[in-house]
């Protein structure tokens, strides 16, 4: 009798544990699917920011001034006339505000500061910081005038081995904290702008706590990249 009862308690006891795995597969897979959705709509906004800010770009000055706004201050930049594409897309991505809440998440002191992976916002892609984008790239606009001298704002990019023609990332960009250091990446990427103001919160970020990956301890976060006052279209 004893084990006849044992006999049914564990088989009570393995449909029950089959309800409870059945039950966490089905929440699993709302989860993914309510993920999937709510990415679906940003990515639908977010290309709705980006033809309003087309339609701004027209109105710009050859050389628009941006406000890199971060915890540890705002860096001024302008960017070149002479890398329109460059200029185009970074303008496009900060009027729509697709830098707001990303980190800077490789910064070497003596070196630059690197940020503009979209994959920063969520801690737990630590392990591909610098390996997201918008999943384009820009052709490369080397201007031999525009070198890597403190403040230059250039764009990152992959390796020539994989990419031969030195193409930019869609998104990730750096600045320069040291132009000595910089020097031999002239001529190799894309720089498109410089530092006009801000170049003491360029040293701010360089010179925080980083790990093993050079991502800062304490995390260095852009608020917002936003048009300055300067540039913004003159009413009628």
């Amino acid at each position: 009798m004893k084990r006849i009862l044992i006999g049914a308690l564990c088989i009570s006891g393995a449909i029950i544990l089959a309800a409870g795995c059945g039950n966490s597969q089905k929440k699993a897979e709302q989860e993914a699917a309510e993920k999937a959705r709510l990415d679906s709509l940003a990515q639908v906004e977010m290309e709705q920011k980006q033809k309003e800010a087309m339609a701004t770009i027209a109105t710009l000055p050859d050389e628009p001034v941006f406000d890199i706004v971060t915890n540890l201050g705002t860096i001024k930049i302008k960017l070149y006339s002479q890398t329109p594409k460059h200029r185009e897309n970074f303008a496009k991505l900060a009027l729509s505000g697709y830098y707001n809440g990303l980190l800077f998440h490789r910064v070497i002191n003596g070196f630059m500061i690197q940020g503009g992976d979209p994959l920063t916002k969520d801690p737990a892609n630590a392990d591909k910081f610098g390996t997201g984008g918008p999943g384009y790239t820009i052709p490369a606009e080397f201007v031999p005038e525009y070198t890597h001298k403190k403040g230059a704002l250039a764009a990152a990019r992959r390796g020539d081995r994989a990419n031969p023609m030195k193409e930019s990332s869609g998104s990730q960009f750096y600045i320069v904290q040291d132009e000595a250091a910089c020097a031999s990446l002239n001529g190799e990427y894309t720089v498109f702008g410089e530092t006009i103001s801000g170049f003491d919160v360029i040293d701010r970020i360089a010179a925080v706590q980083t790990n093993e990956n050079d991502l800062p301890l304490s995390e260095v976060k852009i608020v917002s990249v936003r048009l300055d006052k300067d540039s913004l279209p003159k009413s009628e």
